[in-house]
């Protein structure tokens, strides 16, 4: 039994919300989950929750697999934790973590207000005052999937109910969805950040025909955001969707976006609706950030992981056609 019924209208509704608000979810980042005794509703990997009113996104796994593959040892992908195989969807890949946490409903994003504080030590240290008082935890960044399912363990009490994810995002959880949808209210209320005023102006010089100029240009012309894009990356999707960092140059790789230092920035017209995204979403942190608040990059080591990870590759491919 897959517990449809489960997949209430104000499940659906909240994760489209979320899904269809960039400062929450950028392309088909994020996931939700809802589950009851053995069954859990979750994500499917590669879908946007943008799409929760208007196409079947979730899929039904079995919450005793996927406690057991979180305690284990092997990929913790939960495909064998599939109760409909057959429709051909695959669990988020970070299935465990849902699983694992003892609350029916589960919400994770990419909070652009969560990531403007969890980049660098000082923004984590002003994030910890924000919260206080709420049931929550920092939990360092690790890679995304089962190894990251374990370090949230490392962490988490029977009363945390938000987890912030350092270089990553938000997860919020609890025992209705309209409980958990306070905690993000609250949250984000009490993280938020208003953006800086900037140049969305566009270079007179037309670029080459396979590029267009990106109305995020202003990131290439002030010298202190054109260091921050170059100089690596500072949460997973930015590595799983653009690359490492912003390239400076094109080359073989076709990188779908280019930064020209005091000029602008190119955008592949072939870029994809999920390349934009991510390119908005580092705008939209960058606005945000303090100048005194220095970011602290994932590192080349756990970018490398994540270019070379089978379960992101999935994703990327299923972008692709979208």
């Amino acid at each position: 039994m897959t517990k449809k019924e489960l997949l209430t209208a104000e499940f659906r509704a909240l994760s489209a919300r979320l899904g269809q608000d960039r400062l929450q979810v950028q392309g088909p980042g994020g996931n939700t989950s809802i589950k009851d005794g053995e069954v859990m509703w979750i994500k499917a990997s590669g879908t946007e929750l943008a799409n929760a009113l208007t196409q079947d996104i979730f899929v039904a796994v079995d919450c005793n697999v996927v406690k057991s593959e979180a305690m284990g040892s092997d990929k913790g992908d939960c495909i064998d934790a599939v109760l409909e195989p057959e429709l051909g969807l695959r669990p988020s890949i970070e299935t465990t973590f849902h699983g694992i946490l003892e609350y029916p409903v589960v919400i994770h994003t990419h909070s652009v207000m969560s990531l403007v504080h969890s980049i660098s030590p000082k923004g984590r240290l002003t994030l910890v005052n924000k919260l206080q008082g709420l049931p929550f935890v920092l939990v360092p960044y690790v890679k995304p999937g089962l190894p990251l399912t374990k370090e949230i363990l490392k962490w988490v009490k029977p009363e945390t109910q938000i987890i912030i994810l350092q270089n990553h995002g938000l997860i919020c959880c609890g025992k209705s969805v309209s409980e958990v949808e306070q905690l993000i209210c609250t949250v984000e209320q009490r993280l938020y950040m208003s953006h800086r005023d900037v140049d969305t102006s566009l270079p007179q010089k037309q670029p080459n025909s396979e590029f267009k100029w990106s109305e995020y240009g202003w990131l290439a012309r002030d010298p202190h955001t054109f260091l921050l894009a170059v100089n690596g990356s500072y949460y997973p999707d930015h590595v799983v969707f653009l690359g490492p960092a912003l390239p400076q140059y094109d080359h073989e790789g076709k990188p779908p976006v280019i930064i020209e230092k005091d000029k602008g920035i190119l955008i592949r017209k072939s870029a994809l609706p999920s390349h934009k995204a991510m390119l908005c979403c580092l705008a939209d942190i960058l606005q945000r950030l303090p100048h005194d608040w220095i970011p602290e990059p994932i590192g080349e080591e756990a970018e490398a992981g994540l270019l070379n990870w089978d379960a992101e590759k999935y994703r990327q491919e299923l972008a692709k056609r979208k």
